[in-house]
């Protein structure tokens, strides 16, 4: 057991323009993507991007063992087609190579520099995607497999929409500001996903029975907080998790209607006979470093106990209602029931699963940094949570959220109901370091923080060394011209002389990294010896 795997966070980004408060939000999000784009193409930033290859997309198989149709999906499940602000395009870099086409019609960013076509969908120098999901802009941080690193790369998507917004005020586009969180109170949610890799010999049952309890529970140290509940926030009053009050189902493939705690897209983006990808949709967009890292490295080792058999055999009798019903006790008292008739406080589950984890740990001599730092910080939070939850403020987002509210009600004499608090809410979540609450509070040391913002301008720049998106951000920066589409699984190339793209691709996401494939760049080689000496490693591997 061990609290590394790996992991790959996306978050959707809330998007207005104060000057037209209702701008269509699409077109923003499209601004600050393109916006992005351009960067990358003036040389203002030590990135490559390409196309997003759609290719190995298949969202709408289902881990049940069926595929819904393409009639029966609600439109935002289609993510196999390229967004766009007007008529919708499809780009698809394996139909091109397989169909003999000619490589020339691919045209990679910065060949794009006279194009009045705007960028929608990119691969970032880091290995990460930047694109326009529906009305935001996301990023879906590069391949990882350590919580640490998880934060990191996540982070990093922060400054990535810091600098984009910038650029789209320096081309004249006005001020766009940026939230990192979850929902506009006027019935919208947007996600905060989780993608982990689990192996496909798991039984998909094992994985809802194991999870559900603990989903419905973590929220209680990785939730962000919210004013108002119900979809509507018609109740003005504070909660801990944004996303409890927009799920309805228990298991089920959506993510924008009908969401289900656990959803069932069977889509591994990797060797399908081998893995699958367990995508969470469940949890809040955090800007707490320590409430991410909490939130990544629990779930890796609950999943741990799942795989070998250990979890906690917990049953909730309506998973559902207990979900917001903790998400509505800011008290952490409130019990939920079990179907064997036993009530217990969220704290309670977590303790089960925690337990569980370090008894594990303790019979197999489970010593890892990261699996003990994960043990250590997890038992230190419930403690505090059961005994004095204010303490744990530095570390929970909610909690140090909900204090600041607090206090500024007290000192004004107003309710949770005064429009200066829902504002509150929403500046908790602004992306400008020198406006949203919770970087004020970071910068006076109330908030812990893992990494500096040197670290974080790292990992903007350069991909995690240990998986394939090494391989990924490299050759886009290395061979950027090159590079026609990428996605998860492979990257396609224009070769000097060839008519037809070459495909690369990469099915083993824990493969394509540093130590397999450094000294191959580190060769400064030309494109098609690149290519060319690739294979044969590939072919001995």
């Amino acid at each position: 057991m061990s609290a590394r795997r790996l992991v790959g966070l996306e978050t959707e980004y809330g998007i207005i323009r104060p000057s037209m408060p209702k701008a269509n939000a699409t077109v923003l999000s499209a601004q600050i993507v393109d916006a992005y784009a351009q960067l990358v193409r003036q040389g203002r930033i030590h990135l490559g991007a390409a196309r997003w290859d759609y290719s190995d997309e298949s969202p709408l198989q289902d881990a049940r063992g069926y595929r819904v149709s393409r009639e029966n999906a609600h439109p935002t499940q289609l993510t196999d087609v390229e967004p766009s602000v007007g008529e919708q395009r499809v780009w698809d870099a394996e139909s091109v190579a397989l169909d003999a086409g000619d490589a020339r019609i691919g045209q990679t960013i910065y060949q794009e520099q006279d194009s009045n076509e705007v960028v929608m969908n990119m691969v970032l120098g880091n290995g990460a995607r930047f694109y326009v999901d529906h009305a935001h802009p996301e990023y879906s941080s590069p391949e990882v497999t350590t919580p640490r690193a998880a934060v990191l790369w996540d982070q990093a998507g922060d400054e990535v929409m810091r600098q984009a917004a910038e650029q789209v005020r320096l081309l004249g586009g006005g001020e766009l500001l940026l939230y990192k969180n979850n929902t506009d109170n006027k019935a919208v949610s947007y996600g905060a996903h989780e993608n982990y890799l689990v192996p496909r010999a798991v039984e998909f049952s094992s994985i809802v029975a194991g999870l559900t309890p603990f989903f419905v529970s973590r929220q209680i140290f990785c939730g962000s907080g919210r004013v108002g509940r119900g979809q509507l926030g018609q109740d003005p009053h504070f909660q801990i998790s944004q996303r409890a009050d927009f799920f309805e189902a228990e298991v089920g493939l959506e993510t924008t209607v009908n969401r289900p705690i656990i959803n069932t897209r069977d889509e591994p983006h990797a060797s399908w006979e081998k893995y699958r990808r367990l995508h969470v949709i469940i949890g809040d967009a955090n800007l707490g470093q320590v409430s991410t890292l909490l939130r990544v490295g629990t779930t890796n080792l609950v999943l741990e106990l799942i795989e070998t058999g250990n979890a906690p055999v917990l049953e909730l009798d309506d998973p559902v209602a207990a979900l917001q019903q903790i998400s509505h006790d800011t008290g952490l008292r409130a019990t939920v029931r079990l179907r064997d008739g036993r009530l217990m406080t969220a704290i309670d589950i977590q303790h089960e699963y925690l337990n569980a984890a370090e008894a594990y740990c303790a019979q197999h001599l489970v010593t890892d940094a990261d699996t003990t730092e994960i043990l250590t910080r997890w038992r230190r939070t419930l403690e505090l949570l059961a005994s004095d939850p204010a303490a744990a403020a530095s570390t929970v987002d909610w909690i140090a959220k909900h204090q600041l509210m607090t206090s500024f009600a007290q000192r004004h004499q107003v309710g949770f109901d005064d429009a200066r608090i829902a504002l509150m809410d929403l500046q908790w979540a602004d992306l400008r370091q020198d406006k949203g609450l919770y970087y004020r509070l970071a910068a006076r040391g109330r908030m812990e923080t893992l990494f500096s913002a040197e670290q974080i301008a790292h990992a903007v720049t350069s991909p995690p060394e240990d998986t394939r998106a090494y391989f990924r951000g490299m050759v886009l920066q290395r061979y950027p011209e090159n590079v026609i589409a990428a996605n998860w699984d492979a990257m396609s190339f224009s070769l000097p002389g060839a008519r037809k793209l070459r495909r690369v691709p990469m099915p083993d996401p824990l493969a394509s990294n540093r130590a397999e494939l450094g000294a191959l760049f580190d060769a400064e080689l030309e494109i098609s010896e690149f290519i060319g000496e690739l294979a044969k490693h590939q072919s001995v591997g």
